[in-house]
């Protein structure tokens, strides 16, 4: 009496090779000897691993739809008392395995690239294009990518006869079962370079400096990558190129800070200034802006300058310049000056300081760049 293959691994018998495959995975995890040793369960992987022997063939699942049994025919049940079972697929079921079978291209795809670039604060705020010289793989010239040298072909693999693996039969006791790997001598590809090119040495590609240029968007900042698709390494034999990433490095300003968006500089504003009120000439990346500072300013205050920042790399637009505004009182007066400065304070009553209560400020961001700008 025929058995039913089908019940054995519980799928129907219009199911896909894909479900098949899924089903015996699921049950080989279940029944293997490892898991559960005992006779019975022995007993049902072997049956089960039967089923698919032959619902994993098309024509050993096309003769038993006809009403055969393929592995009847040889005798015993399917990969035991003599017959060949394909290892693969039990490793699968335990390895998560499903990789293409065969000889492997020659042809892969290159390693992406990485280069680091300074750009100046205003190239970076307004955008620039640059050029650049990368030194990188390249499809061979001499042998096109091929790998053999000129009037020489791939030869078929004499070991693999060209299947890119080996085939190996063990007992065990599951009986004999067949394993396979990657043949040593052609490393899976299935042929061999009698004659390497002599500028690759069969790899198909070289080393060389090319010169591209890269467009730089506005608003990049420290870190932003920018990628060029295709421009990275050639992969062996002529595979197609991986992708070349520039990071941008943006070199410090001397006057200006760039926070985000935002840009910060410190002006100096003599006492008399600040007192008075004044105005001044600010150079900036967007070239000299008038700026009024008005009477009575303090030390610490700001001034925003709408616009003027740095630009937005997504959705456009540009930040505000901040202008930090630091008084300045003279240490040395001469004696004219420290007359009047006298007269000053004798008409304002301020001759003495003036004891005030509560907690001091806490320093703030103009306290924070001020120590950074005076450091340098």
């Amino acid at each position: 009496m025929t058995t039913d293959y089908y019940a054995l691994l519980g799928v129907t018998r219009d199911a896909s090779p894909e479900e098949i495959k899924k089903a015996y995975r699921r049950l080989a995890r279940e029944l293997h000897p490892d898991v559960n040793p005992d006779p019975e369960h022995q007993e049902r992987f072997k049956s089960v691993t039967a089923a698919y022997e032959v619902l994993s063939d098309p024509e050993k699942r096309q003769m038993y739809d006809l009403g055969g049994d393929p592995l009847s025919a040889r005798g015993g049940t399917g990969g035991y008392g003599g017959n060949s079972f394909d290892f693969g697929d039990l490793m699968d079921a335990f390895f998560g395995g499903g990789g293409q079978r065969g000889p492997r291209p020659r042809a892969r795809r290159g390693q992406d690239a990485l280069i680091r670039i300074q750009v100046e604060l205003s190239d970076a705020v307004f955008g620039t294009t640059r050029d650049l010289t990368v030194d990188t793989a390249v499809a061979c010239s001499s042998c096109e990518g091929a790998g053999t040298a000129q009037g020489t072909e791939l030869e078929t693999c004499v070991l693999c006869k060209g299947r890119g693996e080996i085939q190996q039969v063990q007992r065990s006791f599951l009986g004999q079962v067949m394993t396979s790997r990657a043949c040593p001598q052609c490393q899976g590809h299935g042929t061999t370079i009698p004659h390497p090119c002599h500028e690759c040495a069969g790899d198909g590609r070289v080393r060389t400096r090319r010169t591209l240029t890269v467009r730089i968007p506005p608003g990049v900042d420290t870190g932003t990558r920018i990628q060029l698709s295709g421009e990275g390494e050639v992969g062996p034999n002529a595979g197609p190129a991986g992708d070349l990433y520039v990071e941008i490095v943006v070199a410090a300003h001397p006057m200006f800070e760039r926070r985000g968006e935002e840009l910060h500089c410190v002006v100096s504003v003599p006492m008399t200034a600040a007192a008075l009120g004044t105005a001044t000439t600010l150079e900036s990346l967007d070239g000299p802006l008038d700026v009024a500072i008005k009477a009575g300013t303090q030390s610490g205050e700001s001034l925003v300058l709408k616009g003027h920042g740095a630009a937005r790399l997504r959705g456009g637009g540009r930040g505000d310049l901040y202008v930090h505004l630091r008084v300045e009182t003279p240490t040395r007066l001469d004696p004219q000056q420290e007359e009047l400065m006298r007269q000053l304070a004798l008409l304002r009553e301020e001759t003495t300081a003036q004891v005030g209560t509560g907690a001091p400020e806490p320093q703030g961001f103009f306290h924070k760049i001020k120590d950074a700008f005076s450091a340098k």
